[in-house]
C-alpha cells in the first residue's frame, strides 16, 4: 500500500514532538520534510536520526517555509500537518490555502492524540497568546504544590535551538547548567528565574523521556507551555492565561482559542494596568464559551530597581522578545514602568544593526522598545552593538534575566520585573488545592 508523504510545518517545537508522538512509528506515512518559521536560523537542518527511528536512518531534512509550494510539489507531499504556535486564524487559513491550492490535504493534529500520560499528577499552565504572564502563573502553582509537601517538576515546551541530537532530555537546576548546555538568550529568559527560586526545569526534544525522567524523581509535574501552544502531557488541571491587554485575542488565534475552551481554570492578568472595560470583556468570552471554567483575576505587579533612574531620562527600554514579535505587543513591562517614572522613550530602530534591524522590518508595530533577542553568539553581540548604537540616557530591561549579566552595557540600567498579585477570590493557590484534593 502507497505510503502518504508528509511535510510538518513547523518552528522547532510542536513539528518534533506532533513527528514523535503521532507519525514516528506509523508504517501508513513517510514524513519527507519539516518547514522552520518564526524563529531565526532553525532551517537548513536535520531532525537528527538519532530521534527519527528506524524507518529515518538518515534523519528529516528541515527546510525554510518559503519553500513549501515548490517542496510539495517536488516531494510529492499528499498531507500537510500545521504545527506550531500564535497565529491569527486567517493566517493558519492562507496557509491552508496555500497547500491545497497545491493539490496536498491540510491538517491540523488535536490535542489527545499528542498529549503523553504521566503516572504523576499533572498541572498545565498554557496561554492565549505569547507574553500574558503565564510565567508567573506556573512559579506561583510550583509554590502551592511545595507549600503542600508535594515535590514538583516543571517541564517547560521546547526550545530545541541548537543540537537536536544533544538536547533530547534536558534538566536544569543552576545557572552553570544553562552554561554548560550554552542557552540562547530566549531559552535563559525562560529557564533561569524558575531556576532562581529552586525550581527544576525540564526541557528537551524527546518529551516521552523527558516524562519519564521527570516522574521518577518529583511527586507532580508542571507543564509550562510555550507561546499559546496546547500542552504536551495530559493534565489533571488545565490553566489557561488571558491579556486583557489584548481583548478579544482569545477568540482570534490558533490554538490559543482551544487553550481557552479547554481550560478548566481561566487567569485573567494584568488587571493593574488594563481598562476595567477590556478586563470585564475577556471575562464575558470566557462566560460565554467556557462557562464551566474557574475565573482567577490577578495583578502583574511591575517594579523598577532603581526607578528614579528614569525620571525624565531618555530610555531604551529592551522587553521580552517573543512578547514584542511574534506576540504582537508593542510594549511590556519595561515601557509601562519607564513611562510611570516620566521617561522619554527613545527609538530603537536608528540603532539597529544587523538582524536586530531585519526584526524591525519584520515587525513594524515596534517603534518604542527593543526586542531581546539572542538566538546566536552573532545575534547577541548585534543586540549589544544596537544598544551601544542607540542615545540614551538610561537602558532598561524588562528581560525575565538581567542582560547585563550577557551582554557589555555601557549606560546606567534599571531593572524591570512583575510578580503575580492575586485580586479577589478564588485565587490560584484555592485552584490547586482543589484538584489536590481530587
Amino acid at each position: 500500500m502507497a505510503r502518504t508523504r508528509v511535510l510538518i510545518m513547523g518552528a522547532a517545537g510542536r513539528d518534533f514532538h506532533n513527528f514523535q508522538t503521532a507519525y514516528r512509528d506509523d508504517p501508513s506515512v513517510e514524513v519527507v520534510a519539516f518547514t522552520a518559521n518564526q524563529i531565526p536560523g532553525i532551517a537548513d537542518r536535520r531532525f537528527p536520526a538519532e530521534l527519527s527511528g528506524p524507518r529515518y536512518p538518515e534523519g528529516i531534512p528541515i527546510y525554510s517555509e518559503d519553500e513549501l509550494p515548490r517542496l510539495i510539489r517536488e516531494l510529492d507531499v499528499g498531507l500537510v500537518v500545521f504545527a506550531y504556535s500564535d497565529v491569527s486564524h486567517e493566517e493558519v487559513m492562507h496557509r491552508a490555502s496555500l497547500v491545497l491550492a497545491e493539490g496536498a490535504d491540510f491538517a491540523l493534529l488535536g490535542p489527545e492524540r499528542t498529549m503523553l500520560p504521566a503516572s504523576v499528577p499533572v498541572i498545565s499552565v498554557c496561554a492565549v497568546r505569547t507574553g500574558v504572564g503565564k510565567s508567573g502563573i506556573t512559579k506561583r502553582v510550583w509554590a502551592a504544590l511545595r507549600d503542600r509537601g508535594v515535590s514538583a517538576a516543571v517541564i517547560r515546551h521546547p526550545m530545541p535551538y541548537r543540537d537536536l541530537a544533544r538536547m533530547a532530555v534536558e534538566r536544569y537546576a543552576s545557572r552553570e547548567d544553562l552554561d554548560r548546555y550554552g542557552c540562547t538568550i530566549e531559552e535563559r529568559e525562560e529557564y533561569e528565574h524558575l531556576i532562581e527560586q529552586g525550581i527544576v526545569v525540564f526541557a528537551g526534544v524527546d518529551y516521552r523521556e523527558i516524562v519519564d525522567v521527570a516522574q521518577a524523581e518529583f511527586d507532580a509535574i508542571v507543564w509550562d507551555g510555550g507561546n499559546n501552544d496546547l500542552p504536551f502531557v495530559r493534565a489533571d488541571l488545565e490553566i489557561v492565561a488571558v491579556d486583557p491587554h489584548r481583548p478579544g485575542h482569545e477568540l482570534a488565534y490558533h490554538p490559543g482559542e482551544a487553550n481557552f475552551r479547554r481550560a478548566h481554570a481561566i487567569v485573567i492578568t494584568k488587571v493593574d494596568t488594563a481598562t476595567p472595560s477590556d478586563v470585564e470583556l475577556v471575562a464575558r468570552n470566557a462566560a460565554e464559551v467556557n462557562p464551566g471554567a474557574t475565573l482567577i483575576r490577578v495583578m502583574s505587579r511591575i517594579h523598577a530597581e532603581d526607578g528614579e533612574r528614569m525620571r525624565g531620562a531618555r530610555a531604551l527600554v529592551i522587553e521580552d522578545g517573543p512578547t514584542v514579535t511574534h506576540g504582537g505587543m508593542p510594549y511590556g513591562a519595561g515601557a509601562l514602568s519607564a513611562r510611570d517614572h516620566g521617561a522619554k522613550l527613545v527609538d530603537p530602530r536608528p540603532g539597529a544593526r544587523g538582524s536586530i534591524r531585519a526584526v524591525f522590518a519584520s515587525y513594524p508595530h515596534l517603534t518604542e522598545v527593543l526586542p531581546a533577542i539572542g538566538y546566536s553568539a552573532e545575534q547577541l553581540s548585534e543586540l549589544e552593538a544596537s544598544i551601544r548604537a542607540t542615545e540614551c540616557d538610561v537602558v532598561v530591561i524588562a528581560t525575565p534575566i538581567d542582560l547585563a549579566r550577557l551582554i557589555e552595557i555601557d549606560r546606567p540600567t534599571v531593572r524591570v520585573t512583575y510578580r503575580i498579585e492575586d485580586v479577589g477570590r478564588p485565587t490560584i493557590d484555592e485552584v490547586v488545592a482543589r484538584a489536590l484534593a481530587r
